[in-house]
């Protein structure tokens, strides 16, 4: 397979809950960067889980030294989740992905031939396999942030998306919750960096309940993007 200029690569999972679908999809993942012969690891961030995704994870980690768990105790949402994945990471690229299987990992060496040009490689998700009041609500929140902040992103949201790791020694992020991509993209997008977006395949979710479409959730992230807004206006 064709790497672009992906050599070392760190992948990671946020998980919360995910006992029926982390060992399947983190078996998966080995097997795909196993075949592009690539310098790796994986980081599972369990946040705060109530099942035994910590326990999968720590016994996944013990049984493989390209392994680390990351553990939240208590749930600190999803933005530290994504936090905990980025600051683990050691590799000259970093990949995450939810751990709830819904996107299909063999598609991962798709992003790499973008690598030489763009700083940040991001999927948008093809006929995505949610339900009408999640992809309303995804629809209206993509719409006000590439308003406020003057972007052209299709899906702010999508959890497939490379980094080149050195990004995050200029980006500081403050988002614990929600909001955390749109600040990635916005501040990304304030330093200069340079994104690109393609199409990848989205799967029903087969087994585990999804939690970010809660009112509660969805308030604050909007309660926090206008403070986003606020910092970056004042940062230029």
């Amino acid at each position: 397979m064709e790497n672009g200029a992906v050599s070392s690569l760190s992948v990671f999972f946020p998980c919360y809950n995910e006992q029926e679908n982390i060992e399947r999809v983190v078996k998966s993942t080995i097997d795909v960067l196993e075949s592009l012969k690539i310098d790796y690891e994986i980081i599972i961030v369990d946040d705060g889980s109530e099942d035994n995704t910590g326990q999968i994870a720590d016994k996944l980690a013990a049984e493989n030294n390209r392994i680390k768990a990351v553990h939240h105790n208590p749930n600190l949402g999803y933005g530290s989740a994504l936090q905990s994945g980025f600051k683990n990471a050691i590799k000259e690229y970093v990949f995450y992905t939810d751990g709830d299987g819904q996107f299909d990992i063999k598609e991962l060496p798709l992003l790499f031939k973008y690598t030489p040009q763009y700083d940040i490689v991001t999927g948008f998700r093809i006929n995505r396999q949610d339900n009408i009041v999640r992809k309303i609500n995804a629809f209206c929140w993509t719409t006000l942030a590439n308003f406020l902040f003057g972007m052209k992103i299709k899906d702010m949201d999508c959890a497939f998306k490379l980094y080149k790791r050195s990004i995050f020694d200029n980006i500081k992020m403050k988002s614990t919750g929600a909001l955390i991509n749109t600040e990635i993209f916005a501040r990304a997008k304030n330093k200069g960096y340079k994104i690109y977006q393609l199409g990848v395949h989205h799967y029903p979710r087969t087994a585990g309940e999804q939690t970010g479409a809660k009112l509660s959730v969805i308030l604050r992230a909007f309660k926090e993007l206008f403070a986003l807004y606020k910092q970056i206006k004042n940062d230029n």
